[in-house]
């Protein structure tokens, strides 16, 4: 037997721990940035969820898709906008938002995950009640801050062995509206209200870096105790902060585990969640 066939036994055998902690508990994964759009990402991400879902674990996933919604906008003929890192959402613009998040972005990812061989499900955040939301601030126009989380559609789903792929629209508790809601956030909420065993956010970096400039010094492991001090030392810094604050709500509300995973690295959810490695940022209480 050569050292491969022999290497290739030992990462199975590696992971049989990991599935047995995991089996039957539920992780919500948020997919954007890299992984979605290079192909071969997207295809390890894809093959990852489907692989766990076939190994008995309940995976959730929640999508933004904030390129394609920019792409779209370029067609029309309008400029997208930004105010404070958040996309300036008016009447025009929301039409277009839900029609890629809801429409084109999840039914192309629930037929990718069907194609590769899950059952996956679409939801928007508007069925059942999923997500409702009040207006942010009069200044991002549409854009909503989830109050309240309904998580029966995607129980529902899960318990009939569906994958569900949820995206990030809401309805709006204080007007006959939809709002675009940050992904991010919305994924961290819904974890809280599933019960979730992990949380993990895709994104296009490392993890939370001590230096920025230096890749060497991932931060693998942090208790919520000491995120104060990073934010003070501008350890946690820009992009980063909304990131670990939604991680630590979800810590602090009943989630196990969130983790700020490279989405880049092929393949990141099962080596994080199926071997000894764990190569993102873990936050834990």
């Amino acid at each position: 037997m050569s050292f491969n066939e022999v290497d290739r036994a030992q990462v199975l055998a590696e992971a049989l721990p990991y599935i047995q902690k995991f089996y039957g508990k539920t992780i919500v994964v948020k997919y954007g940035g890299n992984a979605m759009i290079s192909q071969e990402l997207r295809h390890a991400v894809i093959s990852d969820i489907v692989l766990l879902s076939l190994v008995g674990i309940r995976v959730v996933v929640v999508h933004g898709g904030g390129p394609e919604i920019s792409g779209m906008l370029k067609k029309v003929g309008k400029e997208s906008k930004f105010v404070d890192g958040l996309r300036y959402t008016d009447e025009e613009t929301m039409e277009i938002v839900q029609q890629v998040l809801c429409g084109q972005v999840n039914k192309d990812l629930v037929a990718t995950l069907n194609r590769t061989g899950g059952r996956a499900l679409g939801l928007c955040g508007m069925d059942g009640g999923l997500f409702q939301a009040k207006k942010l601030d009069e200044k991002y126009g549409l854009v909503g801050e989830i109050r309240h989380v309904d998580p029966r559609p995607v129980t529902d789903a899960l318990s009939n062995g569906y994958i569900p792929v949820v995206s990030t629209v809401a309805q709006g508790m204080d007007a006959e509206v939809s709002y675009n809601v940050n992904a991010d956030t919305a994924a961290a909420k819904l974890a809280v209200a599933l019960g979730a065993e992990k949380l993990v956010l895709l994104t296009d970096v490392r993890g939370l870096l001590r230096d920025p400039k230096d890749e060497n010094t991932l931060i693998s492991e942090l208790q919520l105790s000491s995120v104060p001090a990073l934010v003070r030392e501008g350890v946690i810094t820009g992009g980063m902060i909304p990131k670990v604050d939604c991680c630590v709500e979800a810590v602090r509300s009943g989630v196990k585990s969130a983790v700020i995973l490279d989405g880049r690295v092929e393949h990141s959810i099962l080596i994080e969640l199926l071997s000894d490695a764990g190569i993102g940022t873990m936050l834990i209480q």
